[in-house]
């Protein structure tokens, strides 16, 4: 038995809050257990410097960042420089969201996905990429609604969750305390049909074997299969 009392296959409590801030193009308060993040997609009218003129293509990019009380002891607002993990977790954020998107669709067009991390108790990069492909939604829809697009440019819904071994078993959405003495830790992406967008698995200790390693993959798709599920009953 875990620590809060779930199977090995079982997620944490998830729920998603539509229309959580007043401003942003599409905001979504995604809650993973204790994890709690709030993301917001912004449109800008133009491409990013470094996109050559002759290029249909709009542009999707992100921004993460852990607030200073989102864990038990302050962490300092990174001001001047963001830390290496910072850089990975919005490339990743980004990337993610990008492979899910035909971007032809979009062209002239950059959106933002911000997302701060309010709680943290594991799982922040996964719940990102969930609550930033809902605010993504939303943003695409309020663009065809003012004819800036002329359709939706989402190939399918993508989702994200993370797996990891655990006293040697594996499990499903690890919060902090499973994730700080997992001796093997994933982040996986999937888009709805099953396709893999990222799979990120690092061995904490011993290695392991393909094995394992298929375990860990299919019980990440059936999380997945579970929150792109939910994402229909959101309003």
């Amino acid at each position: 038995m875990r620590n809060d009392g779930r199977k090995n296959n079982e997620l944490r409590p998830i729920k998603f809050t539509k229309n959580f801030t007043k401003h942003a193009s599409g905001s979504v308060l995604v809650e993973f257990g204790d994890t709690k993040v709030i993301t917001t997609a912004s449109i800008e009218a133009k491409k990013p410097k470094w996109m050559s003129d002759t290029d249909n293509r709009g542009w999707i990019t992100a921004e993460y960042s852990l607030l200073p009380s989102a864990t038990n002891t302050r962490c300092k607002r990174e001001r001047e420089k963001i830390s290496g993990r910072t850089q990975e977790i919005q490339r990743l954020i980004g990337r993610a969201l990008r492979a899910c998107v035909d971007l032809t669709k979009m062209p002239d067009l950059t959106i933002t996905i911000d997302a701060d991390v309010i709680q943290a108790d594991g799982g922040t990069r996964t719940a990102s990429i969930c609550g930033g492909f809902l605010a993504l939604s939303d943003a695409f829809e309020k663009l065809i609604n003012d004819g800036s697009i002329k359709e939706n440019p989402i190939i399918e819904p993508i989702a994200a969750i993370s797996a990891g071994i655990v006293n040697n078993e594996v499990l499903l959405d690890l919060n902090y305390l499973e994730d700080s003495n997992a001796e093997a830790d994933s982040n996986i992406i999937l888009t709805a049909s099953g396709k893999i967008v990222d799979f990120q698995t690092t061995a904490e200790g011993n290695p392991f074997d393909k094995a394992v390693m298929m375990e860990i993959f299919d019980i990440a798709q059936y999380g997945i299969s579970q929150i792109i599920e939910m994402y229909k009953t959101v309003k």
